[in-house]
């Protein structure tokens, strides 16, 4: 009918769209929550498969470089252990240390464990203070080794394990090298030069039932850690009477009432400063490290 505005003209929505009459126009709404999500659209065959070349092809070399390396590393002749090495030692021997090591001789290099090799080396050989193990590529073990040092030996045989007074130890007799920790790391024959005897009196002292001989021991090696290199050297004994009775026997007769191990480094640098202004002097005292005294001659 001419001059009828249709409901397309009008801006409506044919009564027989999907829609439903009076919808708006544009896009068809999107599916309700519950329905089927759109599958996604996957490349051609072809594609995935020039992909996974690519892939391959870009991995490829790295694991080329993976395998051989491994190869190099575990399987080839070049990098294995052919020398062990030791530097630092000073009475153990090289033997004694590479045999404690246990480095495999002919394995790969990589395999060998610089902590494993530390462990057997300071479980076997107590003498030994520290331990550096390192691979030296491409055939090489270092072991660089550091000794403890004794500040005091002990005569093994003494009673009770107390020590000696006399600083020769006697046919039959050794010497237990102590360091200044108080470790027992070592058995000599002869004393070491410079290397005072500990001496141990302590049969009628009650302070061995009140701190016990290990504690007194404890007290002398402080005492002897604490002694400048040069007062150590002339040091012949350090006798324990009691924990505050120790004194120092060294050479030309001379002695040092020390007291007790407390304030062994004020003692020392008292004991360095009475020698020199009292030099001659035969007994020195700095159990008072504040007012030391020297006398006799």
């Amino acid at each position: 009918m001419a001059g009828r505005t249709t409901t397309a003209e009008r801006g409506g929505r044919d009564p027989r769209d999907p829609r439903g009459p009076g919808a708006d126009s544009g896009p068809p709404p999107a599916p309700p929550a519950g329905g089927r999500p759109r599958r996604p659209r996957l490349p051609p065959p072809d594609d995935r498969r020039r992909r996974r070349l690519l892939l391959v092809l870009a991995l490829a070399p790295a694991l080329l470089l993976g395998g051989l390396a491994l190869w190099l590393l575990y399987g080839s002749a070049w990098l294995r252990v052919e020398t062990v090495t030791v530097g630092g030692e000073r009475v153990l021997t090289e033997r004694q240390v590479l045999d404690a090591a246990d480095v495999p001789v002919g394995e790969p290099l990589v395999s060998v464990d610089p902590d494993a090799v530390e462990s057997r080396l300071l479980e076997r050989l107590p003498r030994i203070d520290s331990v550096e193990v390192a691979r030296s590529w491409p055939h090489g073990v270092e072991l660089e080794i550091t000794e403890r040092k004794p500040v005091v030996v002990m005569v093994q045989d003494a009673p009770n394990g107390e020590g000696g007074g006399d600083e020769r130890a006697g046919r039959g007799r050794s010497y237990a090298e102590v360091d200044d920790e108080g470790v027992r790391f070592g058995t000599v024959a002869d004393r070491p030069e410079g290397v005072p005897v500990l001496a141990l009196d302590l049969a009628a002292s009650p302070s061995r039932h009140r701190f016990g001989a290990e504690r007194m021991r404890g007290e002398a090696v402080r005492v002897a850690a604490a002694l400048p290199e040069r007062v150590r050297r002339d040091t012949r004994t350090i006798r324990v009477r009691s924990y505050d009775s120790i004194t120092l026997e060294m050479s030309g007769g001379r002695t040092v009432m020390w007291g007790s191990g407390e304030d062994s480094e004020a003692k020392a640098r008292s004991l360095v400063l009475l020698m020199k202004a009292a030099d001659g002097a035969g007994r020195f005292d700095v159990s008072v490290p504040s007012a030391p005294a020297a006398s006799g001659s």
